[in-house]
């Protein structure tokens, strides 16, 4: 213990999640050293200008441009980093390590890119590396994975993790409107970003996925391992064919294991809306967990915004607060399993195909060989208008990626296929 000495905190970036911290620093100091046994005392912040306007009055003498100087303060215990990015933030955090204090950040593109590089300066340093707030925003999912279900073997996750995403697709669900309509009226909401292309192509999710998959499964995975499909491919007619099917689209991060290897992807789906993460409405994340002895868990709840994810890193903060009066230091990396990740092709999907075909015999025969002849079996087939508006909608039993991409190419081939319009894949158990 420190016989009540403050342990002393510096926060990087004052934007809408670090204003939360620095507002919720001040306005829960009482708890706050209650719950962790000592004060917890704020001693600087590093920003980009120090003009720059800010949701919440920082205490005078706080804020600092020199953010290099601020973390390797010998005084500072613990650094909240949540400026975001990779550089200088990988930078910040290392010096930070190297000068004893531990790290909370929120840096989700930064671990899934150069995590290991990060967890072996806090082994090295003794230091606690804690970044619950780095996925799904104030919804607690990675300490369960990382304790709570350290005693059993996790099977599959699968989330929403962006709540842009989720809210323009919600959005096309309930009201039949276009990607670009839905986008419009996120970004007017402040969902979504002027450019919002980090979400609406799968970056964001894809990091977050990655980080998702290491945890669960004990292997180092990095977001260039993800496959990633955006949702601007989206239109109002596959939503349409989705609801017929009594389904919903969704972008999806999906992290299993096949055979003890890994197979980590991010791209939309239709699932059955009996799923409970067909529920999920608006930009609510939610992340479905399944383990062989728990069975099925889900998590649900705001996944972005300044105050949520503020929630996220204070109980960290709180954790590694406890770990340094203790002078103990939480888990760190499991990549002891080592798992291969497997390649796209290799991971066995199912498909929603929607086919624009001459209205003549032989047709359905035709298409039902194309799929037999590169090994994909069809769940179910149905034909849509007449002549020159005839359309046959194809869902698959489950097959390799690259068998049904090699379909749907075989496809756009044939004679009597004037386009392929739709290509999704299928998740869950259509009904």
């Amino acid at each position: 213990m420190r016989d009540g000495k403050p342990l002393k905190v510096a926060v990087l970036g004052c934007g809408s999640v670090g204003s939360q911290v620095v507002r919720l620093l001040g306005e829960q100091s009482g708890d706050l050293a209650a719950r962790v046994g000592a004060p917890v005392e704020l001693v600087g912040v590093a920003v980009r200008r120090l003009d720059a306007a800010r949701e919440v009055e920082v205490p005078e003498g706080l804020l600092t441009t020199d953010a290099a100087g601020l973390v390797a303060r010998a005084d500072v215990d613990l650094v909240v980093e949540v400026i975001g990015g990779i550089e200088p933030a990988r930078s910040l955090i290392l010096s930070a390590l190297e000068n004893g204090a531990s790290v909370v950040t929120a840096n989700k593109a930064l671990l899934a890119e150069d995590g290991p590089t990060l967890f072996e300066a806090a082994e090295k340093a003794g230091r606690d590396l804690y970044y619950e707030a780095a996925v799904a925003g104030a919804i607690p999912i990675l300490r369960p994975l990382r304790e709570s279900l350290a005693g059993d073997k996790v099977t599959r996750v699968l989330g929403i993790v962006n709540g842009t995403t989720n809210f323009i697709l919600d959005k096309m669900d309930s009201s039949g409107a276009g990607f670009t309509e839905a986008l419009e009226e996120a970004q007017e909401l402040g969902y979504a970003e002027a450019d919002p292309t980090a979400d609406v192509e799968g970056f964001d999710a894809a990091a977050k996925a990655a980080i998702l998959a290491s945890l669960a499964f004990h292997s180092r995975v990095t977001a260039n391992d993800v496959y990633r499909e955006g949702i601007s491919e989206v239109t109002a007619a596959d939503v349409q064919s989705a609801r017929e099917m009594g389904s919903v689209v969704k972008l999806l991060a999906i992290c299993e294991l096949k055979d003890d290897a890994v197979a980590v992807r991010v791209h939309p789906a239709m699932i059955p809306r009996s799923h409970p993460l067909a529920s999920v409405r608006e930009a609510y994340n939610a992340v479905f967990v399944e383990s062989q002895a728990a069975g099925q868990l889900m998590f649900y709840g705001p996944g972005a915004g300044g105050s949520p994810t503020a929630s996220a890193v204070l109980g960290d903060l709180v954790t590694v607060a406890r770990n340094r009066l203790a002078n103990t230091r939480g888990a760190g990396e499991s990549a002891y399993a080592d798992r291969a990740v497997l390649p796209m092709g290799e991971t066995l999907t199912r498909y929603h195909v929607a086919i624009d075909v001459a209205d003549k015999a032989g047709v359905l025969a035709a298409v039902a060989l194309a799929f037999a002849e590169h090994g994909v079996s069809i769940q179910t087939v149905r034909q849509e208008g007449r002549g020159d508006e005839a359309q046959l909608v194809v869902v698959s039993h489950e097959a390799t990626d690259a068998q049904l991409s090699s379909t749907v190419e075989h496809l756009r081939g044939m004679d009597m296929v004037r386009e392929v319009t739709s290509v999704m894949r299928v998740e869950g158990d259509q009904e």
